[in-house]
């Protein structure tokens, strides 16, 4: 439901700000003192291209802000979600166009392009008149609406569920022949690949292991010379560090008899000299296992490089490797079984192909019988809206079997013919703004409380009638505001009245220029508007009178 409309140096407009309420909001006004540039406004809110004719002389930028309250639309809310808008129950939807013709948009603060904008709105505002914006003048939407005259949202809801349970057997025995039909070569590359890993026998960690081990190969002259003469330093050297360490000891040991306080230090320099008596050894035995030895050098080397070139080829490390070798096992193993999954899912796409026909032809025939019932009561709604001659066909055109889709094999169109001995032709084809309006008008009362619980804006609708006609529109829009908000824009009284609320549009200078300004009425200044509109520039206490009988038998 739409409950804030401001508009901002859009045309005659400098700033207006209406609050509408659930119901039928009516707005009148003198013709071109700017009702039509609400509709402007709205359909600037519906993705319409910005024009730079829309921006009021002298100012840089046009602007509509509407808000929007969702919580009887959970379908606008599912959009956003998917559109990743944030929405806890309002929306708030901005344009601006600027001199240049430039447009922006907004969703909730958030800038968004026109097309997105669109398909969020779609269902919020539906404006009906003889220009765009109907969504039941887009075929797209009439099975929908067939549908739910019948009352066939279970059966569709199954054919759904079974037209998805066919693209998805369809795609998995799609992947597995694709499967089949490389097989061979997709075979022969797994082999080769597992072969070529299987050769080498990778292990975890080797490659570091490895580069280690060539460390020690590629300097075994400089670790033997420089281990030797370590050794020779510390232990077998002429004045070794040992033997030197062993003299200050012995020395120490002396001076102990004069002063025990000594004793702690010998006793840390003992330790010391067995631990660098031990690492000699150590030292001499690594000196005596070193060997230079270019052949094993080489080997190790190669086995690096056949190491590397298949790392680099099936993972960055022996692990991936490893687990790309798991892989292809899998993966031959599965090619193996191909055959089989190809039968199996065959089956299961057959079974699931023949269920989706089965129920798309019983949701066609039922779609057939209940057409002719949802274009007799339309016919039967026009005609108490004074288009007694127009007649409308809902035409159910079922497609090939081959051609199923998840709301089944029909193509759905309302055709109408406005006048008698006329050919039916599709809705959007009508030319009348208020033959159009009035056929809007009748579907929505045969659908009330079918589609989305938005906002639809009637423009025109009073086109060409008056009298007992003008009272019937107005009890049809009464009727489906009932379900939906409805904003009527009208120069009929018969119409006004209905309206729970009521909204008075005018054309006033000020400062040199022309000015439009909306206001919504009270009961004594609705009354005045009523008379108003019933008699004309001079209003008497007879039209007065009028005008409040026309409330009274309105509200009763």
């Amino acid at each position: 439901m739409l409950t804030c409309l401001r508009v901002r140096q859009l045309a005659i407009i400098d700033e207006l700000e209406v609050e509408l309420g659930p119901g039928l909001n009516v707005v009148t006004g003198e013709t071109g003192a700017g009702k039509s540039i609400l509709v402007n406004a709205m359909k600037l809110l519906l993705g319409e291209r910005g024009r730079p004719e829309l921006v009021r002389s002298g100012a840089e930028r046009a602007e509509v802000e509407a808000l929007f309250d969702l919580t009887a639309l959970p379908a606008a809310r599912r959009r956003l979600e998917q559109l990743e808008v944030e929405a806890e129950g309002e929306l708030v939807v901005r344009r601006t166009v600027d001199l240049s013709g430039r447009s922006r948009a907004y969703l909730n603060g958030r800038l968004t392009p026109l097309n997105q904008l669109h398909a969020v709105m779609t269902g919020l505002v539906d404006i009906c008149s003889q220009h765009e914006h109907h969504s039941l003048v887009e075929a797209g939407n009439h099975l929908g609406y067939l549908d739910a005259f019948a009352g066939l949202e279970a059966e569709r809801g199954q054919m759904g569920e079974a037209f998805a349970a066919v693209s998805r057997a369809a795609q998995e025995l799609a992947a597995v022949e694709k499967q089949l039909r490389e097989r061979g070569e997709r075979e022969d590359l797994l082999r080769f690949q597992l072969n070529e890993i299987d050769k080498l026998d990778p292990q975890p960690g080797e490659e570091e292991a490895l580069i280690e081990e060539l460390g020690r190969l590629r300097h075994a002259a400089e670790l033997a010379t420089g281990t030797r003469e370590a050794e020779e330093l510390l232990y077998s050297g002429d004045d070794a560090l040992c033997a030197r360490l062993g003299r200050v000891l012995g020395d120490l040991q002396d001076l102990c008899r004069f002063d025990p306080a000594l004793e702690a230090p010998v006793q840390k320099l003992e330790l010391a000299r067995t631990e660098i008596e031990d690492a000699a050894r150590q030292v001499r035995r690594y000196a005596e296992r070193v060997r230079m030895d270019p052949d094993a050098l080489a080997v190790k080397e190669e086995r690096l490089h056949q190491l590397r070139r298949l790392l680099r080829k099936y993972g960055g490390s022996s692990e991936m490797m490893l687990e790309h070798r798991r892989a292809l096992k899998e993966e031959l193993a599965a090619l193996d079984g191909a055959e089989d999954s190809r039968e199996r899912l065959h089956r299961l796409w057959s079974a699931a192909r023949d269920h989706a026909r089965a129920l798309a032809r019983q949701l066609s025939e039922k779609r057939h019988l209940n057409a002719e019932k949802l274009g007799a009561c339309i016919t039967s709604e026009l005609q108490s809206l004074g288009m007694g001659d127009a007649r409308v066909l809902v035409e159910v055109d079922p497609l090939s079997e081959q051609n199923i889709g998840p709301t089944g094999m029909d193509r759905v169109e309302f055709l109408i013919a406005t006048n008698r001995g006329e050919e039916p032709r599709p809705l959007r084809k009508v030319a009348s703004g208020g033959e159009l309006s009035r056929a809007l008008l009748a579907l929505k009362r045969t659908l009330s409380g079918l589609g989305p619980k938005g906002l639809y804006v009637f423009d025109e609708v009073d086109t060409g009638v008056g009298g007992a006609i003008a009272e019937v529109i107005a009890q049809k829009l009464r009727e489906v505001s009932l379900h939906s908000q409805v904003l009527c824009i009208t120069h009929l009284p018969q119409i006004a009245v209905y309206g729970d609320l009521h909204f008075h549009v005018r054309k006033g200078v000020s400062d040199g220029r022309t000015r439009s300004a909306i206001a919504r009425l009270s009961p004594p200044e609705r009354l005045e508007e009523v008379a108003r509109m019933l008699g004309g520039l001079k209003v008497s206490e007879a039209t007065r009178k009028a005008a409040a009988e026309l409330l009274q038998e309105a509200r009763s």
